[in-house]
């Protein structure tokens, strides 16, 4: 496998999709039978301008040469079909990192579990958290966002994942003035905002409590939901907090000796798998670490199932300030810093749902021979 990484600058293709206007939406989460109701604000899009950037990335393999990559022009690059050859664009989410492959005549990715894995290798491949596709949409959706992780799992769902498909989308549509779109994934619908700073806020739903539908085996302690229960990890009791927000959250604050985490301190190699693989999470788990500085300041280490230990993970922050003022250590709006940067997280109490805040940015635009 072979890789020439090329042009950056504005994606667009010939034809340009309106974004579809609703008035509302309902959708079930994939671990719970109530259906919400979901209210679209359009909001205008704006784009800032990129340094034109080129990287050539060697590996085993004869590639296209990047000076041929870099004579296609930024409208025709994308829409390149040539037998043999995937393009992309990397993405990244404060340090989370993607390949977005521009999927939207296909319902089956144009790669394998397999394939992805090898693309993910910082090594010999692109190097990637994981490969998300942007497919057509269903039951009413303007888009269908499914993703493989680097060991060729397939979450449901990836918040810096989502703000990065919504970048991508904007300027692969040549989407301009008030625009937004919905996007179906195996967590549910989910609505990103494009601002007009550039940064994205998405729409994350409702958080999934009840413990059967985190997944965990724990035993609920406050009504259906696992708050502030201990857990035995190799002879240590860790006081865990478990969320879903379509995908299976663990949150600790601290174990039972010391209740209050220094973060930056934590063997995240040694202990995440521990977590990950823990009989009491069926579907393996992500686990957030804490450390909490003010009711609206904290600081989280993540380790993401079938990624490990990633810069960001939004939808772990999101998990983390649900834990946090379930277990009264912070309110519900908060700046979470992430080892890639600060997200502004907010768990709404008019209807319930968590709304998370932050960049999306282009590195840079390739091919890879498969």
């Amino acid at each position: 496998m072979a890789i020439a990484a090329t042009i950056s600058g504005p994606l667009t293709t010939p034809a340009r999709r309106s974004a579809t206007s609703f008035a509302s939406l309902r959708h079930s989460s994939s671990s719970s039978s109530s259906s919400l109701t979901r209210q679209l604000s359009f909001v205008r899009a704006s784009k800032s301008s990129r340094r034109r950037r080129s990287l050539s990335l060697g590996v085993s393999t004869a590639s296209m040469s990047t000076e041929a990559a870099e004579k296609a022009s930024p409208v025709s690059f994308l829409d390149r079909r040539e037998s043999g050859f995937l393009h992309f664009v990397k993405y990244h989410g404060l340090g989370n990192d993607f390949i977005l492959v521009d999927n939207r005549d296909s319902s089956e990715p144009r790669i394998t579990p397999d394939q992805a894995v090898k693309l993910c290798d910082r090594n010999f491949g692109i190097g990637a958290d994981g490969v998300i596709f942007a497919m057509p949409g269903i039951n009413g959706t303007d888009y269908t966002m499914r993703i493989f992780n680097s060991d060729g799992s397939e979450p449901e769902m990836c918040g810096n994942g989502v703000r990065c498909f919504a970048r991508f989308i904007a300027e692969l549509e040549n989407l301009q003035g008030k625009q937004s779109f919905t996007i179906h994934t195996g967590a549910g619908l989910i609505i990103p905002e494009i601002q007009d700073d550039g940064q994205v806020r998405v729409d994350m739903g409702e958080p999934i409590l009840k413990a059967s539908d985190v997944p965990t085996r724990l035993p609920a302690n406050k009504d259906q939901s696992v708050v502030k229960s201990g857990l035995d990890v190799y002879g240590v009791t860790w006081n865990v907090t478990c969320v879903s927000m379509g995908n299976p959250h663990c949150v600790t604050f601290g174990t039972t000796v010391n209740q209050d985490l220094r973060v930056d301190e934590l063997n995240l190699a040694e202990i995440g798998p521990k977590f990950e693989h823990h009989e009491v999470f069926p579907a393996r788990t992500n686990t957030e670490f804490v450390q909490v500085f003010s009711p609206s300041h904290v600081k989280m280490r993540v380790w993401e199932r079938g990624a490990g230990a990633t810069l960001a993970c939004g939808t772990g922050a999101c998990a983390v300030v649900v834990a946090a003022v379930l277990e009264g250590r912070a309110g519900r709006n908060c700046t979470v810093d992430l080892p890639g940067g600060p997200l502004q997280i907010e768990w709404r109490e008019k209807d319930n749902h968590v709304y998370m805040t932050g960049p999306a940015e282009v590195v840079f635009y390739g091919s890879v021979r498969l």
